[in-house]
């Protein structure tokens, strides 16, 4: 469907090691700045519960997950907006990207260079906000230029989107970040067109030292990241890559170890699903359970299209269960006797956790 989630943050503060924890992959996670220069794409299973406890039901010969595309982005250092570092690449692969988890160290260790010689998160995020907004300053101002030839006409689309750019451009150059939440639906509709990198939403991940429960510098972030309207998610990066990497019996003895419920890898995937905007229905059948990711708000005919264009097109009714009562009911034939099982029609909004079975004719 499009939607990714770029990892960023400046170099060397453990973004590789992170994307290779999440996709139990293994790209290079050097010591040293600008390990990765071409973006790394990689897809996570999303962890849901449901699927199993579907499963437990059905008993189906193939179980699918959704899935999430995770984006590792080169580092940003200050003036990547004039081109240094790795500079204008960097700034155009997240400009791609639907939402961003920012990475941002929190721990000391002399043996772990970082770029600007100190640990700081504040000035830190503070470089990256920079960039993002410098960038934004030069793409605004190159719309506005378009726009000003344009005034003349007295076109009416061309006048609203000018307004807003002027709005935007006194903004940026306050040096604030775009917050959706101040413009209208059909401003934000705008604004989305534009791809600003400053408008995408964003939350941090500290990169603590073992499992730190607080410390100045975790404190400072959460800090900058509750003036910015987000949030952070403390994780040991290092460890979570080597938790990923253990069978599933010495993994939940490892976290029972650290009293942990489960790896804060899983926070971060759910996370990143969440600021996408998405949610998941379900398929189920003998053959197969399948959860789909579509965006909230998506009406039945377009969730349908997820699993095939003709569904959408010969789009006739969707038989719907909710999650719990199809749970409860202990599934289809159970939910159908107590009469859970809802037909929809072309108008219904698909709630998240739906089990659905389309009819369709084309």
């Amino acid at each position: 469907m499009g939607f990714k989630c770029g990892i960023i943050g400046l170099p060397n503060v453990g973004k590789s090691t992170l994307f290779n924890a999440l996709t139990k992959s293994e790209i290079p996670a050097e010591n040293f700045p600008f390990c990765t220069i071409d973006p790394n794409i990689g897809k996570v299973a999303l962890p849901d519960i449901r699927l199993q406890k579907i499963n437990d039901i059905v008993n189906s010969e193939k179980t699918i997950p959704a899935v999430l595309d995770l984006v590792d982005i080169a580092g940003l250092v200050k003036g990547a907006s004039e081109g240094e570092g790795l500079g204008n690449s960097f700034l155009s692969n997240i400009r791609e990207m639907s939402a961003l988890a920012h990475v941002v160290r929190c721990f000391k260790d002399e043996n772990v260079t970082h770029v600007d010689g100190s640990i700081d998160p504040i000035r830190d995020v503070e470089i990256i906000n920079l960039e993002l907004i410098l960038s934004d300053i030069d793409s605004v101002n190159r719309r506005l230029n378009k726009c000003e030839k344009l005034l003349k006409t007295n076109d009416k689309d061309n006048l609203i989107k000018y307004d807003l750019l002027c709005i935007l451009k006194k903004n940026l150059e306050e040096g604030k970040l775009i917050n959706v939440n101040d413009f209208t639906k059909e401003e934000n509709k705008l604004i989305k067109q534009f791809q600003l990198l400053s408008s995408k939403p964003t939350f941090f991940i500290a990169n603590i030292s073992d499992y730190q429960k607080c410390s100045s510098e975790l404190n400072q972030l959460k800090q900058i990241a509750a003036e910015l309207g987000s949030f952070v998610i403390p994780a040991s990066i290092k460890i979570e890559q080597e938790i990923s990497l253990l069978e599933d019996d010495e993994k939940k003895e490892y976290l029972e170890l650290m009293d942990m419920d489960e790896p804060v890898l899983n926070k971060i995937i759910l996370k990143g699903y969440e600021m996408l905007g998405l949610q998941t229905f379900f398929t189920a059948g003998p053959k197969e359970i399948r959860a789909w990711t579509i965006k909230h708000g998506s009406l039945a005919p377009q969730a349908a299209g997820v699993i095939h264009t003709d569904f959408e097109r010969g789009f006739i009714k969707a038989e719907v269960i909710d999650f719990n009562d199809y749970f409860e009911c202990n599934g289809e034939q159970g939910a159908k006797e107590k009469g859970k099982l809802r037909l929809e029609g072309k108008e219904y909004i698909v709630k998240d956790g739906d089990i659905i079975h389309f009819k369709f004719n084309v």
